[in-house]
């Protein structure tokens, strides 16, 4: 039989574990971001820093992409930064288990009578949709062309073209339930989509330093959206 002290005592432990637990419940859902880098011009590595922290001390290479980073929901301030070019500042609404793509890409600035022409950093945001489809492929430029034809093929042999904007989307179906779906444009072969899973699987159009169109693809739980 309990005591009336071990009744008190039961009662006391309760009382400091409902309210942690509430505000465990009621805790805020982080959200992330994931950087694509297609920064060409400029030497070294790339550096994003966020709040005015390295995101990775050793930096980024061109071609990598991140998985989410982690951050409370709020506005953050996001920096990228390489040698050679003016670094590009973007803010970030982060919301609750939503991923924010940012693509840098360096721009040619034309010369003005404050500064000479230089190469500065600029950054495409994408936003997540519900998907409409159960694999899709969503298409997004940062070259230097107005428009760029890819031709993506089907399982039965035949290339359908997609055309895609600069710093626009276009998204299209993709009927392979797995393999690699082969891609190409008017440079030649591009780099071929890995599909697995259902999902979204992006293709990131960019310029070598030569103006080559490349790409690199990722795959992304929902569709993506130009912000």
């Amino acid at each position: 039989m309990k005591t009336i002290f071990d009744r008190l005592k039961t009662c006391a432990v309760a009382a400091v574990l409902l309210p942690l637990s509430a505000l465990a419940a009621e805790a805020p859902k982080n959200g992330f971001i994931r950087l694509a880098n297609s920064v060409t011009q400029g030497t070294g590595m790339l550096t994003m820093e966020v709040e005015g922290k390295k995101a990775n001390e050793a930096g980024y290479k061109l071609g990598d992409v991140t998985g989410g980073v982690s951050l409370p929901p709020g506005n953050r301030t996001i920096k990228f930064m390489r040698a050679g070019l003016k670094e590009g500042t973007t803010r970030v609404n982060i919301l609750p288990n939503e991923t924010t793509t940012l693509i840098p890409f360096a721009e040619e600035v034309p010369a003005t009578d404050q500064e000479p022409a230089h190469w500065a950093i600029r950054i495409l945001r994408l936003k997540q949709q519900d998907p409409q489809n159960e694999r899709s492929a969503t298409f997004v430029s940062v070259s230097r062309n107005p428009e760029i034809k890819v031709e993506m093929r089907d399982p039965d042999g035949k290339w359908n073209p997609v055309f895609v904007k600069r710093l626009a989307i276009t998204q299209a179906p993709i009927l392979y339930p797995r393999g690699y779906v082969p891609l190409r444009s008017a440079a030649g072969d591009l780099t071929s989509i890995p599909v697995a899973s259902s999902g979204n699987y992006v293709v990131l159009l960019y310029d070598d330093e030569n103006g080559k169109t490349l790409a690199l693809n990722f795959r992304d739980r929902k569709f993506l959206s130009a912000d």
